[in-house]
C-alpha cells in the first residue's frame, strides 16, 4: 500500500512538473505580452498622447516584471518564488497572485465538493434501482431523464433557472452571496448566506454528471448482477438488498470514483460559460480574463493549480479504489 501510494506521489510530481512547463510556454505564445496589450488600450483610449511616452512606459513594464528576459529565466524566477509561496504579481491587477486568487479558489473547491457530492447522492442511488428494476416503469423515466440531462448544455439550463426565476418569483439565482454578503468578512451568516445560493451552481453543473453516472451505475451494476459470484451468493440464501450492496455495487462504483479527479479543473476550465452566466465567484471566469490580457503569473498559476488538482483528485481517485475494490488492492501490493 505505501509502495503504491510512494509511486503516485512520484508520477504525481513529475506531471504537475511537466505541467507547469507547458502552461508557461503555451500563455506565452501569442505574438507580443502583456506589456504590448496594455500599451495597446492607453493608445486606443487617448490616453497616451506624450511622444515617446508608450514606448518608455513598455520598456519600464518589461523591465518591471522581467518580461525582457529570456524565457527560461522568468520561467526559473517564476518557480524559485513558488517554492517561497509566492506566486509572482499579477501584470493587469497589479497584485500578488495570492491575493487576487484569494477567496475564488475557495469558492471553486466549495463548488467542487458541492457537485460531487449530489451527484453522487443522486447517482449512486437512482443507478441501482434501475439496474434491479431494468425495464421497469421507474427505470424508463430515470432512463429519458438521463438522456435529457445529458442532451442539455449547462449553460442553456442556468439561462432557463434565470429567466425563470426572474419572470416567475422575482428572485436573481446568479451569484453565491446575497448583495450585503459580496465582500464581507466569514460569518454564521456569511456560510449560512452561501449555503442557499450553492445549490444552484451545483445543480447547473452537476445535472449532465449526474445523468451520466446514472448510466454507468446501471450498466455495470447490470453486468456484475449476473456474474457467477452473485447466483453463489444468492444461491446461499443472502438478503437480496445486502447481496447487492455487498457485492456487485463496490465493484460498479470504480467507474464513479475514478471520476472524482477530474471535477475541480471541469469546474475551472470546463465550465466558463456557466460561471459567467450565473456570475460565480470562481476561479474560471478569471483564467479567461488571465488569458485574453496575457497576464502571465495569474495564468500560469491557475494552470498550474488545476494540474495540481487534477493530480491530487487523481490520488484520491485511486486510494478510494484500492479500498473499494480488494481486486485492485492486490495488485498494488
Amino acid at each position: 500500500m505505501l509502495a503504491f501510494i510512494a509511486r503516485r506521489l512520484g508520477l504525481g510530481v513529475i506531471t504537475v512538473i511537466a505541467i507547469s512547463i507547458i502552461s508557461f510556454v503555451i500563455i506565452q505564445l501569442p505574438e507580443g505580452d502583456f506589456a504590448t496589450g496594455y500599451i495597446e488600450q492607453l493608445l486606443e483610449g487617448d490616453l497616451m498622447t506624450a511622444p515617446g511616452a508608450a514606448t518608455r512606459m513598455e520598456d519600464q513594464l518589461r523591465r518591471e516584471y522581467g518580461l525582457d528576459q529570456p524565457m527560461p529565466v522568468q520561467y526559473f524566477r517564476w518557480v524559485g518564488k513558488m517554492l517561497q509561496g509566492k506566486f509572482g504579481q499579477s501584470l493587469e491587477y497589479r497584485l500578488p497572485v495570492a491575493e487576487v486568487l484569494g477567496e475564488r479558489m475557495l469558492m471553486t473547491v466549495v463548488l467542487a465538493t458541492s457537485v460531487v457530492l449530489f451527484t453522487w447522492v443522486l447517482a449512486i442511488p437512482i443507478g441501482i434501482y434501475s439496474a434491479v428494476r431494468q425495464y421497469s416503469v421507474g427505470d424508463y423515466v430515470f432512463t429519458f431523464l438521463g438522456f435529457l440531462g445529458v442532451a442539455t448544455p449547462d449553460f442553456l439550463l442556468a439561462l432557463v433557472l434565470l429567466y425563470a426565476s426572474f419572470v416567475y418569483f422575482d428572485f436573481d439565482v446568479g451569484g453565491l452571496f446575497s448583495d450585503e454578503y459580496v465582500g464581507a468578512q466569514w460569518s454564521l451568516g456569511r456560510v449560512v448566506d452561501l449555503g442557499k445560493h450553492l445549490w444552484i451552481p451545483a445543480l447547473v453543473l452537476g445535472t449532465s454528471g449526474t445523468a451520466a453516472l446514472i448510466r454507468i451505475m446501471r450498466a455495470n451494476l447490470l453486468d456484475e448482477l449476473g456474474r457467477p459470484y452473485v447466483v453463489t451468493a444468492r444461491a446461499k440464501g443472502i438478503a437480496e438488498w445486502k447481496l447487492i450492496l455487498k457485492y456487485p455495487v463496490r465493484v460498479a462504483l470504480n467507474p464513479l470514483v475514478s471520476t472524482v479527479g477530474y471535477v475541480l479543473p471541469y469546474l475551472i476550465s470546463g465550465s466558463i460559460i456557466v460561471s459567467v452566466v450565473l456570475s460565480l465567484y470562481t476561479v474560471g471566469p478569471l483564467l479567461l480574463r488571465a488569458l485574453l490580457v496575457e497576464d502571465m503569473f495569474l495564468a500560469g498559476t491557475i494552470l498550474l493549480f488545476l494540474g495540481l488538482f487534477t493530480v491530487i483528485g487523481t490520488l484520491l481517485s485511486d486510494l478510494v479504489l484500492v479500498i473499494v475494490d480488494p481486486r485492485i488492492r492486490m495488485v498494488s501490493n
